[in-house]
């Protein structure tokens, strides 16, 4: 049998690597930026684009896909070749896959500071970004299945299982969760509405932890810990088992987000179901991992891979386990909304894709280099400060959870909530987010010892080239199946079959869930009382939207005591069908805003935005004063926006759309009117007026501005059922 030659493409390795690096070093110091606005929240004072609510959803993104997703194309180039033999199919489709992906990157950082959202979770790049992402994601796949189909290693290895499975569902999610239509070039509608958006939202939301943060993951993990550990898996069958049942289970959990909303019940069940079926083949693939180490134990205590790797398992394995414990209805009651999903998000983050990806770096870089890790200390040293931030960071947000809770449900003898002030809470909390940034800090401190620890190995190391390799060419046998060969042997010959079945297992789940909510109208039923924003209302939601409102608020009663109580009347579905996209939130760092409209003064409202802390002592709330700025606010593309909302169904008429303006004047001026009504307003409204003519600039008046189409919608939230009147029409 001839053996034929051929080079290992490292060079598309390394580049992946090095970003991964890069990014992983910004995104933590942009989220180590945001964990110190909660105790200095006027740290940023009047910077529009350094604002939390601009900065926290680029902190997710640079994590999960700059730091984390570029580890997975590291992982994934660098083991594919040596697992089927062969170099990647295209160098060229393999460096569109990198540059493509590092631009994708910069756009997020350019685009979200400037506030220009969808507001979605994990999701919250605009149309034109996403079709970029879709590009991108589609020629890896073109790349990693051509390479299969030319593979010189006859069976398909667990690790390229996983990656098949990821490459198909990310596919899938992403397409369909970012169907929108556009009004500009960076404005953008969900197609989808209230209830809809919020189950596609967290159908996609949950599994992109899912399929982006795990089965990737896991797939690395099958190639990479056996490598350092020098050892075979410990089980071929569970292996088995772990990716099918995974995989099929995996897709059906997302409704568990949305327990107690106004999502319909049997959509919620479903989640539940599925969730806690998950702690199976989750914990499998632990186990599976934990004990490839079975031998190598005395190896652990010295190798600091293998630390990471173990840490990083172990990590997943709690993450796993948390998450069906927390879709339980009445362990959710207590978590949703508060701090405790934050110590869970971080737990699997830092520790299961944070510690893969060391434990990986420190593994690829001196084999690459063909060098010794110039300093094994230090990356010791990295495993334990690291090991030590994860624990400071989550510990105290679980102490936080539970605190939040138990404040937000506690009653007095009368039946008064015991604090009824929101603000009691937060003040109580200070010292476990003052904890959480030490934790964060120790975290940023290990990456920066890897990254000098890194400089160093490549410095006295051998310059990164594609690599010599060898192996005798693939011979054809039948496409069916061999005497004595079971059907999964057959399977993981057969790569187009595998994806197929795959495709098929993560499909089954999300038709089941979302068809019957998308169709079927009784799932939603109609409250004839709910109208669609007015003009300046819809504008002032698309300010909410580009603030990253939704980050800190929610606008979701669920139908508890307490919150009713402290809130008004739990949310009902048909509240929410002309919401393009939802806002229900995912986290109250501030209370609930379901109800706040008609609650507060329109000098309320203004004053909190410009300064939070003088309406509401120890807010931890940042001012926005940019939407006070002497300058007009842009309508130019209100009648595209309403146009837009016709064609998703909100009953806007051609009249509505032509008074548009018209409207937006008239109520404009209705709200400054009322801001007249607060002397300290019409003397500083006096005393800019001046200050303007003094510096020779236009002065533009306040109904014109950019905060008071905010208060309209502010102001309109939640009024438009009352609990006399709640009974929904069954249309």
């Amino acid at each position: 049998m001839e053996v034929q030659q051929f080079y290992y493409d490292n060079k598309i390795v390394k580049k992946f690597l090095y970003a991964s690096i890069v990014f992983g070093v910004v995104g933590m110091l942009v989220g180590l930026l945001i964990a110190t606005m909660y105790l200095f929240p006027n740290l940023t004072d009047g910077i529009s684009w350094l604002s939390y609510g601009r900065l926290r959803p680029l902190h997710t993104n640079a994590v999960i896909f700059a730091f984390v997703g570029n580890a997975i194309f590291a992982g994934v180039y660098y083991s594919l070749q040596r697992l089927l033999k062969t170099r990647m199919y295209s160098d060229v489709l393999s460096n569109i896959n990198f540059w493509g992906w590092q631009l994708i990157i910069v756009a997020a950082a350019i685009s979200l500071p400037l506030g220009y959202t969808t507001s979605k979770e994990y999701a919250e790049l605009e149309w034109p970004i996403d079709i970029a992402i879709a590009i991108i994601w589609v020629v890896f796949g073109i790349n990693m299945i051509m390479t299969i189909l030319r593979r010189r290693e006859r069976h398909l290895y667990v690790a390229i299982w996983f990656y098949l499975a990821t490459f198909v569902t990310v596919a899938v999610l992403h397409i369909f969760n970012s169907l929108a239509l556009p009004v500009s070039a960076m404005k953008s509608y969900s197609v989808y509405a209230g209830v809809q958006d919020a189950l596609v939202q967290w159908w996609y939301g949950h599994n992109a932890v899912a399929f982006f943060l795990t089965t990737p993951f896991l797939g690395l993990m099958y190639y990479f810990v056996p490598k350092a550990a020098n050892r075979p898996v410990y089980s071929y069958r569970l292996s088995i088992i772990h990716f099918w049942s995974l995989i099929f289970l995996y897709i059906w959990a997302g409704p568990h987000h949305l327990l107690y909303t106004a999502l319909p019940d049997w959509a919620q069940n479903l989640g539940v179901v599925f969730s806690v079926m998950l702690i199976a083949p989750s914990w499998g693939g632990m186990i599976n991992g934990l004990l490839t180490l079975r031998g190598v134990w005395d190896k652990v205590r010295t190798e600091p891979v293998l630390k990471f790797f173990v840490v990083a398992i172990t990590g997943y394995g709690m993450a796993t386990f948390e998450g069906p414990m927390l879709s339980l209805k009445n362990v959710n009651a207590i978590a949703h909304f508060t701090d405790w999903i934050v110590a869970h998000v971080h737990v699997g983050a830092l520790a299961w894709n944070g510690f893969m990806t060391f434990g990986m770096i420190y593994w690829l870089i001196p084999r690459m280099t063909k060098t010794q890790l110039y300093s094994t200390k230090l990356a010791n040293f990295h495993f334990w400060i690291g090991t030590l931030g994860i624990i400071l960071y989550a510990l105290p947000l679980y102490v936080a959870g539970f605190v939040q809770a138990q404040m937000w449900k506690q009653f007095n003898p009368d039946g008064s909530l015991v604090y009824g002030n929101f603000l009691e809470t937060v003040k109580e909390i200070m010292p476990m987010y003052a904890m959480r940034a030490v934790g964060g800090t120790l975290f940023v401190i290990g990456l920066l010892v890897l990254v000098y620890n890194i400089i160093m190995t490549i410095k006295v190391g051998q310059k990164i080239e594609d690599e010599l390799a060898e192996a005798p060419e693939l011979q054809k046998i039948s496409s069916g199946r061999l005497k004595g060969e079971k059907f999964h042997g057959w399977l993981e010959r057969k790569p187009i079959q595998l994806t197929v079945l795959a495709t098929i297992a993560i499909l089954i789940g999300g038709i089941v869930q979302i068809i019957p909510t998308l169709v079927v109208k009784s799932n939603i039923p109609t409250i004839t009382s709910v109208k669609p924003y007015t003009p300046l209302e819809l504008e002032g939601r698309d300010l909410y939207i580009r603030e990253g409102c939704v980050g800190c608020h929610s606008q979701m009663v669920r139908p508890f005591r307490s919150e009713v109580e402290r809130y008004g009347e739990y949310s009902k579905s048909g509240e929410y069908v002309y919401d393009h996209p939802f806002l229900w939130g995912s986290k109250r760092t501030g209370p609930d805003l379901m109800r706040v409209g008609g609650k507060y003064s329109d000098n309320w409202h203004f004053n909190h935005m410009w300064d939070p802390q003088s309406t509401s002592a120890g807010s931890i709330m940042p001012g926005y004063k940019w939407l006070f700025d002497n300058k007009p606010m842009d309508y130019s593309k209100t009648e595209d926006k309403m146009r837009v909302m016709v064609k998703l169904g909100v009953p806007y008429t051609d009249q509505e759309i032509a008074n548009a303006q018209q409207q937006i004047k008239e109520q404009a001026q209705k709200i400054e009117k009322n801001l007249h009504a607060d002397p300290d307003f019409v003397k500083s409204y006096e005393e800019s007026k001046k200050n303007a003519a003094a510096r020779g600039e236009a002065f533009v008046p306040m109904h014109d501005r950019e905060i008071v189409a905010l208060i309209a919608y502010l102001q309109r939230l939640g009024t438009d059922i009352k609990v006399k009147d709640v009974a929904e029409n069954k249309n």
